[in-house]
């Protein structure tokens, strides 16, 4: 004799799943590319609607400037006032990651150059 299979209670909730995207990858250069990871850009969810640029180690600023996270010392309005220049509305943080996957480059080589499929020119060669 098998056990009978539980019904809901009416007097139970139902149990409601919340999904978000956290992570946006952006990058000019198509998935599978070898290079791809280089030059490539995330748009990473923070809480409350908030996003971040985030490529490597750096985060892109306002004023579309890649900086490294500091070490506050505890200085919680350091730390809050330089987060708050870095956190974008989703559409802001895909608008601006955008630009800046176009601009990257990677040892002096651009993306245009890796998309156009050009190797590196050599150090003092002239283009």
């Amino acid at each position: 004799m098998t056990d009978p299979k539980p019904t809901p209670s009416a007097e139970q909730p139902a149990i409601t799943a919340f999904t978000r995207p956290t992570t946006y990858v952006v990058s000019c250069l198509p998935e599978g590319h070898d290079d791809r990871y280089t030059y490539t850009i995330a748009v990473l969810y923070r809480g409350k609607d908030q996003y971040v640029v985030h490529h490597g180690m750096r985060y892109l600023d306002a004023n579309g400037e890649w900086d490294y996270e500091d070490e506050w010392d505890d200085d919680d309005q350091a730390e809050s006032a330089w987060w708050s220049s870095r956190r974008f509305d989703l559409d802001t943080a895909l608008r601006l990651a955008g630009e800046q996957a176009a601009q990257l480059s990677y040892m002096g080589r651009p993306v245009a150059d890796v998309l156009a499929g050009e190797q590196p020119a050599a150090e003092g060669a002239q283009r």
